[in-house]
């Protein structure tokens, strides 16, 4: 299984894409988020995704940055299917209220010659907490993070004879997770700057952390691999370096801190 970040930026990044990435197995790609707008197809281009190898998308919340996205990239689904290039089903999933609104957006705006494809081959579904579901044939399970803002939902996909690949969304970690994220061999976690730019960035007021929370919650979590995304952009030159100094004060396990575009084999 390959994970190519496809965004790697928090909401009002400019210099790259909002957060959301793709994980490819056998020719079929599942989706998490898909940033803020009709960039998702800008970057599925650069990272050379066919959008008929697309089966399934995982939209974590109603936040633009995350959301927003999915309308075009169900936009374009609908019109390869209208034009015979896209054989098989399209899902998408959420909790009950990200894909009530999904629904009700994507009916309004996208036209009638697409979107009545909605329900026929493009199948909106509701997860709710603790409800299992299947990821290119995997076991996956989605939770609530019990976010202090907009609803929001995470999963853990276990592949590879038990392996397990947590995304915690773009929230801090919280104990009530721990259930799902102990134990990952990849943990996906936002880590809005560094620690000793908090007062810089005041990452707390958006409910977000910094790269040394991150950190502390993998090392506690037992986690080989740790990804931070959803970040700020003012430094993305160095952000990689800077990030990985400081992280690795606070986990003793693989940090990664990816570019736009940068996939990995897990």
């Amino acid at each position: 299984m390959r994970l190519t970040m496809l965004g790697t930026g928090g909401a009002l990044v400019t210099d790259c894409y909002n957060t959301c990435f793709a994980l490819e197995e056998n020719g079929s790609v599942f989706i998490t988020d898909c940033g803020g707008g009709n960039g998702i197809l800008r970057q599925l281009e650069a990272a050379r995704i066919d959008a008929g190898s697309i089966r399934q998308v995982f939209i974590t919340h109603r936040h633009l940055d995350h959301f927003t996205g999915a309308l075009w990239l169900m936009r374009l689904i609908a019109y390869q299917m209208r034009h015979g290039r896209y054989e098989g089903d399209a899902s998408f999933y959420g909790h009950d209220e990200v894909i009530a609104l999904l629904r009700s957006i994507s009916m309004s705006l996208i036209d009638a010659k697409e979107s009545r494809f909605i329900d026929e081959r493009i199948h909106l579904v509701s997860l709710a907490d603790g409800e299992e579901f299947e990821v290119m044939g995997h076991p996956a399970v989605c939770f609530d993070i019990h976010s202090t803002k907009a609803r929001q939902s995470g999963y853990s996909l276990f592949y590879d004879e038990g392996r397990k690949l947590t995304c915690l969304g773009d929230e801090p970690y919280r104990e009530c997770e721990r259930q799902y994220a102990e134990g990952s061999d990849w943990l996906l976690h936002e880590a809005f700057c560094l620690w000793s730019d908090r007062e810089l960035y005041r990452p707390y007021e958006k409910h977000h952390s910094t790269v040394r929370d991150a950190c502390e919650a993998a090392e506690t979590l037992g986690v080989r691999n740790l990804l931070l995304y959803h970040t700020e952009d003012n430094d993305l030159a160095h952000r990689k370096e800077r990030y990985t100094e400081e992280g690795r004060r606070y986990f003793s396990g693989r940090i990664l801190v990816p570019d736009d575009l940068e996939s990995f084999e897990l």
